[in-house]
């Protein structure tokens, strides 16, 4: 595991503790998954499923979508480590909601709950 991995590991496991302070959603799935494989292959496997996670919807609602991994995935020092189609993903994600690549938008809590009604 390089460097980089290493801290984008320690990254998903401040990302989890975060969306359960901030949003008061314990996503244990997405921490079981990182124990497991590894932060960078739990990214990458979220990236891989076809609709949105239980918990993009949730932190999303919640109005903080600068804490969903595909926001995440999207910063330096983080992009590197993912491949075009899966930036591509995230990108794409955030998009459908009507949100930038960082993750802020304050219509997006709107804009998602418009897409899945």
């Amino acid at each position: 595991m390089s460097d980089l991995e290493s801290c984008f590991h320690n990254e998903m496991l401040n990302l989890y503790r975060a969306v359960r302070h901030e949003v008061h959603y314990d996503a244990r799935h997405l921490i079981a998954r990182v124990t497991d494989v590894g932060g960078l292959e739990a990214a990458r496997a979220l990236l891989r499923s076809d609709r949105f996670s239980d918990g993009f919807v949730a932190i999303t609602l919640a109005g903080r979508p600068d804490l969903t991994l595909e926001a995440l995935v999207l910063r330096e020092p983080w992009r590197p480590l993912f491949t075009d189609q899966e930036l591509a993903i995230a990108r794409r994600r955030l998009g459908e909601c009507g949100i930038g690549d960082d993750g802020s938008d304050q219509l997006a809590s709107r804009s998602l709950r418009l897409r899945l009604a």
